[in-house]
């Protein structure tokens, strides 16, 4: 169960603009602001997966958040942005609901590209 108190980490939820391409086809633009809220960062550890992506520089961990009705509309194209130390996160999976139903968890990665 994570307490309030665990939830120590400002997430900065952002997904990209879609925007015409002058074609009339949709193409990917700027990232744009979703939502910010507190949530927690736990880095995973072991994992012969885990510890190859190191040797890559990339960092997985997963972010707990509250649920609610505007986290459940993340997505993994989305990204998000620790605001306590500036590092991004690609989102590798769709949230899922905690054991206790209380909270999404998300599997992200950083220092992958966008």
């Amino acid at each position: 169960m994570t307490a309030a108190g665990k939830l120590d980490r400002r997430l900065r939820f952002e997904a990209r603009q879609e925007i015409d391409n002058g074609h009339g086809s949709p193409m990917s633009g700027d990232w744009l602001l979703r939502f910010t809220v507190w949530g927690k960062r736990l880095f995973l550890r072991g994992g012969e997966t885990v510890l190859a992506a190191r040797l890559e520089s990339r960092q997985p961990a997963i972010l707990t958040i509250r649920d609610s009705k505007q986290a459940r509309e993340i997505t993994s194209d989305w990204r998000v942005v620790d605001t306590s130390d500036g590092r991004v996160y690609n989102i590798r999976e769709n949230p899922k609901l905690s054991d206790d139903r209380a909270f999404l968890e998300m599997l992200v990665e950083a220092g992958v590209a966008t």
